[in-house]
């Protein structure tokens, strides 16, 4: 393997709490049921995707351009949320791994769904240090669809067999399959069965990459 491609949210940095107060207040504001369990199948997900699955308990029938002001109004409340996140919310853990890795001569991607991938990566510092950015504003469709991590590929140029993706959602790592990638699984993701390494932690990328 030359590369190793990163979902951002839960495995460089964690924004799921901010995500879930902004749907949250969206959820309330039209009087839909929203909790932390419904949020976890939101991981990964493109926002309209995740809006569609919050409607599902929804006695309305929404138009797709109500749907587009309430995916909107979603995403204003979230970026400013994200104001509060800084360089101090970047884990020495990431810091070093990132390191060692590049010091090792591998290509570092982002593949992530989020639109907000390249502000969060300023935020925290890390907007130069990856050698691609795959995000949501480039891809039409959200994983599990392996889109966004074959754009990065591409953008390595590098092929799918060549490079690692690190997921902590089972909807990331089924993308990587279907992608023709390998996996490194943390969390949730490390149980998908089709996961080639399951993970404990970010380090253990360490063991998994050799020197």
């Amino acid at each position: 393997m030359n590369a190793i491609i990163f979902d951002l949210d839960g495995v460089i940095c964690f924004t799921d709490h901010y995500h879930f107060l902004a749907w949250k207040q969206i959820a309330d504001s039209i009087g839909v049921y929203f909790d932390e369990q419904v949020n976890d199948r939101l991981r990964g997900v493109s926002r309209m995707d995740s809006l569609d699955i919050i409607l599902e308990k929804s006695k309305i029938e929404y138009s797709l351009e109500e749907k587009r002001i309430l995916a909107e109004e979603k995403n204003k409340r979230y970026v400013q949320l994200l104001n509060h996140i800084s360089t101090a919310d970047l884990s020495d853990e990431v810091k070093d791994v990132l390191q060692e890795l590049c010091k090792r001569g591998y290509k570092l991607a982002i593949g992530s769904s989020s639109k907000n991938t390249k502000y969060i990566l300023k935020q925290i510092g890390l907007e130069h240090y990856f050698d691609a950015v795959s995000d949501g504003t480039m891809i039409k469709k959200s994983k599990p669809d392996p889109e966004v991590f074959l754009k990065a590929a591409e953008m390595l140029q590098e092929r799918p067999e060549s490079c690692l993706v690190v997921e902590d959602a089972l909807a990331g790592v089924e993308a990587a399959w279907r992608g023709g990638f390998f996996s490194a699984g943390m969390g949730e993701a490390a149980t998908h069965k089709h996961v080639t390494f399951p993970i404990k932690r970010l380090s253990d990328l360490l063991i998994i990459m050799k020197e």
